[in-house]
């Protein structure tokens, strides 16, 4: 009977430490985050470091092509985003949104609308534009870029459409981002060795 009750506390100390070690050591903590174990991580306030460099690649490999854009919209806000829904409901202007506060991936930073800027300062969201022209729509090519850069192009989707859109998940869904989870440490590098 005393080798069962010394057998259950030795397991209950060897647990703890282990608790301990996550929870107190860097190096614990630092597998915690890469599996995303844990309490929820605080609600993004800013572009995600990788999703602004890719971003800032994206321009640059456009303009290498001759083709001049602007990104129009990346980190929002619950609050803005709410307020863009309403546009086109109870708010004057088109639909622009299906998407309500914390159901877009710019709530969680992870997200940029873009468009095309001519010659003339004009920014435009025009599908057909060939401004480089070289028989191919500008939109087009800066989609095939972006998608190389491993940007998810929203006119891919089935149901809504949103052809300015650009997000990355880094493997995460709506769903996951709203019950806290992040991106993983491991992807707070872009390996832009290998993008071009």
């Amino acid at each position: 009977m005393k080798l069962k009750w010394r057998g259950r506390l030795l397991f209950t100390l060897i647990i703890g430490l282990i608790i301990l070690f996550f929870v107190q050591n860097p190096i614990g903590s630092s597998l915690l985050n890469i599996f995303n174990i844990g309490s929820s991580a605080p609600i993004p306030t800013e572009l995600h470091p990788v999703v602004r460099e890719r971003s800032n690649q994206l321009v640059q490999q456009a303009a290498d092509k001759g083709i001049v854009i602007v990104i129009t919209d990346d980190f929002r806000s619950a609050e803005d985003q709410d307020r863009l829904y309403e546009q086109g409901r109870t708010a004057a202007g088109s639909i622009v949104t299906h998407a309500r506060g914390g159901e877009s991936f710019h709530n969680f930073g992870l997200a940029i609308d873009f468009a095309i800027k001519t010659p003339s300062e004009n920014v435009i969201w025009d599908m057909n534009y060939d401004g480089n022209q070289n028989g191919k729509s500008d939109w087009t090519e800066v989609v095939e870029i972006a998608k190389t850069l491993g940007f998810e192009w929203g006119g891919d989707w089935v149901q809504f459409k949103d052809y300015p859109h650009l997000q990355m998940n880094f493997g995460l869904t709506l769903a996951d981002l709203q019950n806290g989870k992040r991106p993983a440490d491991l992807s707070l590098t872009a390996d832009t060795d290998e993008i071009k």
